[in-house]
């Protein structure tokens, strides 16, 4: 935990109005966190605007790098670019909290913000779910496509039990 403190922000100091922090991301970052990573050879930028007010707190993180991926159909490793941007709102209150999407709530005591969880799923939301090198042909793609499962379709009305249907038929007249 200690090694995540280089990711606070302190604000206290802060004069109102904003305020750049910069970040640079590798792999011993995400070691800090207890999970697996579906991505290696991570090299990013992270760019922290704060716009401080009086009451509150506005945070843009923005990510900007590359990751080594696997693709799904050759298992080759391929370089995809990771490029995302998300926007928190912190305001004080009596406890932590973090209940809510785009706020986030810190007790009025703290002095600084510690932003790697914010970096870590910045990045996350970047890895895109299919991962499919570049390098693949249009060629290998479509016979992928020709012998891929098919979805069967179901009949969008399905025929209805004339004796459920007399039932509702009663039920509609009360």
């Amino acid at each position: 935990m200690d090694k995540l403190r280089n990711y606070d922000v302190s604000f206290s100091g802060l004069k109102t109005g904003k305020h750049e922090f910069k970040f640079e991301i590798d792999k011993e970052f995400f070691q800090l966190f207890d999970t697996e990573q579906e991505f290696t050879e991570p090299k990013i930028t992270v760019d922290v605007l704060l716009d401080k007010h009086t009451t509150f707190l506005e945070f843009e993180i923005k990510v900007d790098g590359t990751v080594e991926l696997v693709c799904d159909i050759t298992n080759e490793n391929f370089t995809h670019p990771i490029e995302n941007q998300i926007g928190i709102l912190v305001k004080f209150g009596e406890e932590y909290d973090d209940s809510e999407e785009d706020v986030i709530t810190i007790p009025t005591n703290d002095h600084a913000f510690n932003v790697s969880h914010l970096i870590y799923e910045n990045v996350a939301l970047s890895i895109p779910m299919k991962k499919i090198s570049p390098n693949i042909s249009d060629e290998d793609l479509e016979i992928l496509e020709k012998f891929s499962p098919k979805e069967i379709e179901e009949e969008e009305e399905q025929q209805g039990d004339p004796r459920w249907d007399a039932l509702k038929n009663l039920k509609n007249k009360n």
